[in-house]
């Protein structure tokens, strides 16, 4: 697998995924245009758990659900992501192997991305993932250099800008979707909020 490339969206609903349930394992989807070829680009993600992540009927209800709205939307699930609930483990658990090997089966260049609690400080001035790949039937970590977040600046100020005015409350996972299905698990009202902060009117690219 070559060189992957994480969105502004992509990487700020992640973050911002695990910041609104610190204390608990979080999980999602990472999405990609369905058309794409070569470098895996990374535009978007689904957030999908903050509880029972291990709960398979809800997984594969999920998994569903999202297949069908990517196919109306010219999208394909490329990966998957998790934070642990204990901040110094970002290692990849049974629960996130086996989803991330069911994407590879659909996608042969799926990517696992754990993010690291550890180094989610609005100071660090690295992002906080490390990113898997499978090769020879095992997931092994991949080479930093063909991981590309453009703009890292930009993004980092736009997750930490949303934190301080409350406006991660607008993120909608599929629990949260399950517990009143009226809430939007696409979360475009959060994707114009990322849009318009990242605009070239508020100076960002």
């Amino acid at each position: 697998m070559g060189e992957v490339e994480l969105s502004c969206r992509a990487y700020v609903k992640m973050y911002l995924h695990a910041s609104l349930f610190p204390r608990c394992s979080i999980n999602g989807l990472l999405l990609s245009p369905s058309s794409q070829g070569g470098a895996v680009l990374i535009t978007d993600c689904v957030p999908l758990l903050h509880s029972h992540l291990s709960l398979a009927p809800i997984t594969q209800l999920a998994l569903t659900q999202v297949d069908v709205w990517c196919s109306q939307t010219q999208q394909r699930i490329v990966g998957y992501y998790q934070a642990n609930a204990c901040i110094a483990d970002s290692s990849p658990t049974p629960c996130a192997l086996k989803i991330a090997d069911k994407i590879a089966e659909q996608f042969s260049s799926a990517v696992l991305l754990m993010i690291d609690g550890a180094k989610m400080s609005p100071d660090d001035r690295v992002p906080p993932i490390v990113m898997y790949e499978r090769k020879d039937s095992r997931w092994t970590l991949k080479d930093k250099h063909t991981i590309m977040l453009r703009q890292w600046e930009e993004t980092r100020a736009i997750a930490s800008q949303i934190l301080e005015t409350g406006d991660h409350t607008l993120l909608v996972d599929f629990d949260t979707h399950l517990d009143d299905i009226t809430r939007d698990w696409t979360n475009q009202k959060l994707n114009n909020k990322i849009a318009e902060l990242a605009s070239p009117a508020n100076g960002n690219v």
